[in-house]
């Protein structure tokens, strides 16, 4: 691993004390001005008092885990950049971090250089730049987009496939596999968009497309379905999404609904 260009001060806060002093180990030998703590609330004292370049994140803390934090930092600096450490957290947890426009989220267990990687290429843009860009983990910087997209799907595949898609493209996307989640991730912040499968176990759709009529949601809806059945096509078009698309969906295609949606939703 190659040293850092320049000092950066490096927030770390990981309720694993091993995990805390590797990391604050490896950011110190990389040149970085280290600050560590095990303690979320710690770590958000340290935030105010330190103002540092990148904050390296856990999720899962005791008394004030990772969420709670990234909120109270969004709340202090909304574009501040900080990197989630994901071992272990759920995927409704992770899909939380994504919405509160983490900046880069690396599993445990991933070689250290991946981790090291994303901090340099932080480090290295204007401070200015890090209000508009986030980076994925890919080697590239991309404008980050103030919408966000929620995607339901009970393909796994296809579900983590758009949200990469959409992350890609600066959307702050995150998926669901089960209606039921999604009503209640709809409860916690509402999307911009919604693209829905429509035929689904458990909760149909159809179901779900109901729901959010029923509790006033005010985005826009895209339902894909692989279903030609005209009678179930006519009632998903009464229920007012902006867009049916046929699977299997061209993601271009895709990408003209989402923005045509949000236009249309600012107008």
């Amino acid at each position: 691993m190659e040293g850092l260009a320049a000092v950066i001060k490096v927030l770390i806060v990981d309720d694993d004390q091993m995990n805390c002093d590797l990391l604050q180990s490896v950011f110190t030998r990389q040149g970085c001005h280290v600050i560590s703590t095990t303690s979320g609330r710690e770590g958000l004292d340290l935030f105010r008092a330190h103002n540092p370049r990148v904050t390296l994140l856990d999720l899962r803390m005791p008394e004030m885990d990772g969420l709670a934090v990234l909120k109270e930092i969004r709340a202090i600096d909304p574009h501040a950049p900080v990197i989630i450490l994901g071992g272990g957290a759920t995927e409704i947890q992770e899909n939380q971090a994504r919405a509160l426009r983490a900046t880069d989220f690396i599993r445990k267990g991933l070689s250290l250089d991946v981790l090291v990687e994303a901090v340099s290429r932080l480090s290295k843009l204007p401070v200015s730049s890090t209000t508009a860009q986030s980076s994925f983990g890919n080697g590239n910087v991309i404008e980050q987009i103030d919408e966000s997209v929620l995607i339901i799907d009970d393909e796994p595949l296809l579900c983590d496939l758009l949200v990469r898609f959409l992350s890609l493209r600066g959307y702050r996307a995150f998926g669901v596999k089960d209606g039921h989640e999604a009503l209640r991730i709809v409860e916690d912040m509402s999307p911009d968009a919604i693209v829905l499968d429509l035929i689904m176990p458990g909760m149909p759709g159809i179901e779900v497309l109901r729901a959010l009529r029923d509790k006033g949601y005010a985005g826009g809806v895209i339902i894909m379905t692989g279903s030609h059945n005209e009678e179930l096509l006519q009632e998903a078009w009464s229920l007012g999404p902006q867009e049916i698309l046929i699977k299997p969906v061209d993601l271009e295609r895709l990408l003209t609904a989402i923005q045509l949606v949000l236009v249309c939703r600012e107008c």
